[in-house]
């Protein structure tokens, strides 16, 4: 009895991250209860002096792990390029789940962002505007954008959304940024990208943190009207993902005049714009063989502007990224000559360009494919959950077939929690903070969410779907699909490197803190870290237990309702992943990051806490109806499921052989209390004919979608299609129908007829061969 309960006194001390003296005085009084021999109060003694008196315990516990650990080579190896990466960017939402024990407070207290008044006329006007004037088909029947909207995009600013007010651009928010980008992407991906493009990493971003104000005030105003068109070249052939292995060069030299000049040679690949750009934003390694500049041979990755007017510049290449038509060429650079004064920054950014692309970076991933996928995601739920009222089979809408309405079900989930995840992300980006880790979770779950929200909508269609033409608004998107995954970072090694391989070193409060003391030789800060971590550990570990056991309600919930019940789980699963990832840490050290499967679980578990803590936020702000209930637990309950089954994965594969063993036993435990819960087919079915059957609904999940024609025809057939369904009935039961029932019906019928008609092409036109045409600058 005794034992027990000075396990339960252990547990708690552990829970509530009691301090080292007390867990001896608890210790003493066991030992007192039993009755123990005073001889057994010695040695507990000397141990409690050792570890409590700190110049002592530096001396003699301290001082020889530390030893120890580099005689052994147990310190992680991380590279300049790797430090320069963990330290970009701030550490926000992730510290806190990757902490054990979220502080719910802090996390939704983050803002909400709204569109200001302007951004919102200008996506009610502006944007409607160039989508009415842009067909997504005729785009990709003659592989550009029509003259007229290149010449209106430029005119109305939209390459300078990021752009000041003051420097020539709208001076948009982050928010108001990405809505813009997802409203153009529920109409054309080429008409989004084109404008994305400008407004992510690239010139206009770099100069605004790192130029000179003699670059800004040249390049700026420039690059807001459209009078320069900017790329950006990274990628190349041997440097995809592995940005920081740059081959492309620029040596330093002395020209005839006595000027310092750099002779660039590069070759990239994957640039969008590249083939049409008047100024190119270019990453090169910087070498100074004969020290010119006063300083080392090797400088590093540099940022500089290229005028693509000078000699040695070819631009005359394009790529066909899956047969869409926006700008993506090679870039080739041979013999080209710059200044000093066209490197970013001056003088002052000779060598610094890694550092500007990975906080560039920090910032990009959160906004630019979150907001193309979003637009996606939407316009995938509206055509579908239109489609479905509209296409009848057996006499029957297919709305209400089980099997339709269960990917219906989840679709519409899927989309409520992107937006949510999206919105949350923006809000942080808004109030200036570069959430590195958590923007790299974005890029990877909302290209991958988009991916299969389209592939479910298309199955929805069935046929309609893979014909192409222009009824077909679906088959595009999916045309682009892959392109996003591959971009800003293939997902990957997204999902398996930077994700938990760089968060768990950035984002755990003591694991980077304990390298660079380590690498410092201080002693004494390691040892405060140390024992700090210590205790991290043995409350993550009080915590599983205790919030397993009671399945999270041993936490005290901030929210309250459905929303506090997921908080506890949420709270749950992050003291989990938290004692996980030190158990991993621990067992395979600085091997871990080779192991990218097992990293590759603990990312899930991360992405997907991430995405429940936006949910919950966005339940907190917009939850006051019923369907915000509904459209929260499904969507939470497969993140859940999600987190279990990576959980599993984690404890089955974390350690081979005998010693893995416990963590085997613990996998095959949890399944019998898991976090999640299997969906109901009946929560699934009602999401399916909320979206089907209310406009008010559908336009809550789907908002910020272009209503081009199509969009309307469908919307119209829809309500058509409702209003008759009393003659639909009486017609299918062959009973009489009443002139005015006649007419509605042939009305309803005439609609139907015309959104299930699939295009189809007259023999000459089909084969007919696009003309030749050069590429050429946009005019």
């Amino acid at each position: 009895m005794g034992l027990l309960l000075f396990i339960v006194v252990a547990v708690a001390l552990a829970y509530f991250a009691a301090p080292l003296w007390a867990w001896f005085a608890a210790l003493a009084l066991f030992l007192l209860g039993c009755g123990a021999s005073w001889l057994w109060f010695v040695p507990l003694a000397v141990v409690g002096v050792v570890l409590l008196h700190k110049p002592t315990r530096v001396k003699l516990v301290t001082q020889n792990l530390f030893n120890l650990i580099e005689k052994k080579g147990l310190l992680p190896k991380i590279s300049d390029t790797e430090k320069t990466a963990l330290r970009t960017g701030d550490v926000w939402v992730e510290g806190e789940l990757f902490s054990g024990k979220p502080d719910f407070e802090k996390i939704f207290a983050n803002p909400y962002p709204t569109l200001s008044k302007e951004e919102q006329n200008f996506i009610n006007n502006e944007v409607n505007e160039v989508c009415a004037m842009t067909s997504d088909w005729e785009v990709f029947e003659s592989r550009d954008l029509p003259k007229e909207v290149w010449k209106y995009i430029k005119e109305k600013k939209f390459f300078g959304m990021i752009i000041p007010k003051e420097q020539g651009g709208l001076g948009f928010s982050a928010y108001g940024h990405s809505c813009v980008i997802e409203k153009l992407a529920s109409h054309s991906q080429v008409l989004a990208i084109t404008v994305m493009v400008p407004n992510s990493l690239g010139p206009a971003e770099l100069l605004l943190h790192y130029g000179t104000e003699a670059q800004k005030e040249h390049y700026l105003p420039r690059l807001a009207d459209g009078r320069d068109i900017p790329c950006f070249a990274l990628t190349e052939p041997e440097a995809g993902s592995d940005a920081g292995s740059i081959q492309s060069e620029g040596v330093v030299f002395r020209d005839e005049d006595g000027e310092i000049k750099i002779r660039l040679n590069f070759e990239k690949r994957y640039i969008t714009l590249s083939a049409i750009a008047t100024v190119i934003g270019l990453a090169f390694v910087l070498k100074d063989p004969e020290k010119l500049l006063g300083k080392d041979e090797e400088w590093g990755i540099t940022c500089a502007l290229v005028d693509a007017k000078l000699k040695g510049v070819d631009q005359s290449r394009r790529h066909d990224p899956l047969n869409v038509p926006f700008v993506n060429a090679p870039l080739i650079g041979k013999d080209v000559i710059i200044s000093i004064e066209d490197v970013i920054g001056g003088e002052s950014g000779l060598g610094n360009g890694w550092r500007m692309l990975m906080e560039s970076l920090a910032v990009g991933r959160g906004i630019s494919l979150p907001s193309t996928s979003t637009g996606g995601s939407k316009l995938a739920t509206y055509v579908a959950s239109t489609y479905a009222v509209v296409r009848y089979q057996f006499g029957l809408s297919i709305a209400k077939f089980e099997g339709i309405a269960e990917v219906l079900g989840r679709l519409g989930a899927s989309t409520y929690m992107l937006d949510a995840a999206k919105t949350f992300t923006l809000g942080a980006i808004n109030a200036g903070k570069k959430p590195a880790v958590a923007n790299a979770i974005m890029k990877y779950q909302s290209t991958e969410m988009f991916r299969r929200n389209v592939m479910d909508a298309m199955d929805i269609q069935g046929g309609a779907a893979i014909s192409r033409g222009p009824r077909n608004i679906l088959a595009h998107a999916y045309f682009g699909a892959p392109v996003a995954i591959t971009v800003e970072g293939a997902n990957i090694m997204t999902r398996t490197l930077i994700m938990f391989g760089q968060g768990m070193i950035r984002c755990h409060p003591y694991a980077y803190a304990q390298i660079e003391a380590l690498e410092d030789g201080d002693v004494k800060a390691f040892d405060g870290l140390l024992f700090s971590h210590i205790g991290h550990v043995l409350r993550n570990k009080a915590r599983t237990l205790v919030l397993g056991v009671t399945r999270g309600y041993a936490h005290m919930p901030v929210t309250s309702g459905v929303a506090g019940r997921y908080e506890q789980k949420l709270a749950w699963a992050s003291a989990k992943f938290a004692f996980l990832s030190d158990v991993a840490l621990g067992l395979m050290g600085a091997s871990l990051k080779r192991r990218e499967s097992v990293s590759g679980r603990f990312g899930d578990v991360l992405a997907q806490m991430f995405l429940i803590s936006a949910a919950l936020k966005r339940f907190e702000q917009e939850g006051s109806k019923e369907s915000d209930t509904l459209f929260l637990e499904v969507s939470v309950e497969d993140a859940f499921g999600e987190i279990d089954v990576a959980f599993r994965g984690i404890l089955k594969n974390l350690m081979p052989g005998a010693m893995g063993i416990p963590l085997r036993v613990w996998s095959y435990m949890s399944r019998i209390n898991p976090m999640g819960k299997t969906t109901k087919d009946k929560s699934l079915h009602h999401i399916a004919t909320l979206l089907s059957e209310y406009d008010e609904v559908r336009e809550h999940i789907c908002g910020n979608i272009y209503m081009g024609e199509r969009a309307r025809q469908l919307l119209e057939a829809t309500h058509q299609m409702q209003a008759a369904k009393e003659s639909l009935r009486k017609e299918k039961n062959e009973e009489r129908l009443t002139e005015g029932e006649k007419k509605e019906l042939e009305r309803a019928r005439a609609l139907q007829h015309e959104i299930i008609t699939v295009d189809s092409f007259k023999h000459e036109d089909y084969f007919r061969k696009p003309k030749k045409r050069k590429d050429k600058k946009a005019e």
